[in-house]
């Protein structure tokens, strides 16, 4: 169950508001969609096909995704997905490889976190909206996304806060400077989100995001965590005990 997690972690993470998980009846795929209609709001994940359903899949999932406003979609598509050659079909029909992270590894920290803390580094929930508000920001800037900040939406997920999952800040000197997500599950936490602002990185922030969010799942009873590691996050997480359970290709399909 911890390598389904890792291969597919919305498909486990409780649904806040504005979010919705769609399934397909005869379980070929799932798709997450979260707020706003750009290709990275929308992830496709659990892909079970037969080796004749890839091409009508797509374009059953184009048209669906046409249907909801959104310009397209992100694949995360694990080792388990079927059939064995579905990263290379799918790029014969126009999905192109994910060229900021084509390649995410599942990673897992079952046991307690290694490597010292940072001097004048701290890692905390948010307590406001003005606070959540500041998280989204320092997100959008680090992976430079254009999408600004819905405020309705940031007020019904500061309502969910501690319900279905957690929202944390990192200070490094006392200055905001990195951002991430813990999405609550029976099994542990689901890690998301993880950014830290350029000028602050190689500071330990990132750690520390870390370190708080495990002692958030050892207090829920769930110590274990789970996470899509990208080539930055991947060596810290290494030191820090996290090890690897899974490969996903991440390819993105944009609309038009």
């Amino acid at each position: 169950m911890i390598r389904e997690l890792a291969e597919n972690p919305n498909v486990h993470q409780p649904l806040s508001p504005g979010r919705e998980l769609v399934t397909d009846e005869r379980g070929r795929w799932a798709i997450y969609l979260s707020p706003g209609t750009g290709p990275h709001s929308a992830t496709v994940q659990r892909v079970r096909l037969g080796e004749d359903e890839v091409e009508s899949a797509v374009v059953e999932l184009r048209v669906f995704l046409a249907r909801q406003g959104r310009t397209g979609a992100e694949w995360e598509l694990g080792e388990s997905c079927t059939p064995p050659d579905l990263v290379k079909r799918l790029v014969a029909l126009g999905l192109r490889r994910d060229e900021d992270e084509p390649i995410a590894i599942g990673m897992v920290l079952r046991g307690p976190l290694g490597g010292p803390p940072s001097p004048g580094v701290t890692a905390r929930r948010i307590a406001s909206l003005e606070e959540l508000l500041l998280v989204r920001e320092i997100q959008r800037r680090a992976f430079g996304d254009g999408e600004g900040t819905d405020l309705a939406q940031a007020r019904s997920d500061f309502e969910a806060e501690g319900v279905t999952g957690s929202t944390f800040l990192a200070c490094v000197d006392g200055e905001p400077a990195a951002a991430a997500y813990a999405s609550y599950t029976p099994l542990g936490l689901l890690l998301f989100g993880g950014a830290t602002l350029p000028a602050f990185r190689g500071r330990g922030a990132y750690r520390a995001l870390v370190a708080a969010r495990a002692e958030e799942g050892v207090a829920r009873g769930t110590p274990v965590l789970v996470t899509h590691a990208g080539r930055m996050s991947r060596p810290i997480l290494e030191r820090l005990g996290f090890e690897s359970v899974a490969r996903i290709d991440r390819l993105l399909d944009v609309l038009g």
